[in-house]
């Protein structure tokens, strides 16, 4: 099963994560990639780089960051292939550790991608020949 994981700190900041951070996480990430449970994974930018576009009855309002619910932003977000939600769980607590606070969404992913980027890359690479 595919879960997409929200990482969600709690706070926001301009400054990108310390060489003591980066390296805790880039040991993490390897050791989940070399598993085979880490599909994707990345951090995001601060909302104040972002926007948030709405419609309703049928107009759009764009709204230009930073945003002020800084509980709700988003600072990453990863894919992982795990057999059920308890271990997607599992996951979550040991990212967390490695971030040190914050709290992770855990959302179960439907059983096949709507989109392969991969699969289509190749197809196109083959017609290409």
């Amino acid at each position: 099963m595919r879960f997409m994981m929200l990482y969600k700190p709690g706070y926001e900041s301009d400054s990108p994560p310390s060489q003591e951070e980066r390296e805790k996480m880039g040991r993490f990430i390897e050791e989940m990639a070399r598993s085979g449970t880490l599909i994707a994974t990345d951090g995001l930018q601060p909302s104040s780089r972002g926007a948030k576009v709405r419609v309703a009855d049928g107009k759009f309002t764009v709204f230009d960051g930073p945003f002020t619910e800084t509980k709700e932003l988003i600072g990453g977000y990863a894919i992982v292939q795990a057999s059920s939600k308890a271990e997607a769980i599992e996951l979550a607590k040991r990212f967390l550790q490695v971030v040190g606070a914050g709290e992770s969404e855990i959302r179960l992913m439907h059983g096949e991608p709507a989109f392969d980027a991969a699969a289509t890359s190749q197809a196109g690479s083959a017609a290409m020949h």
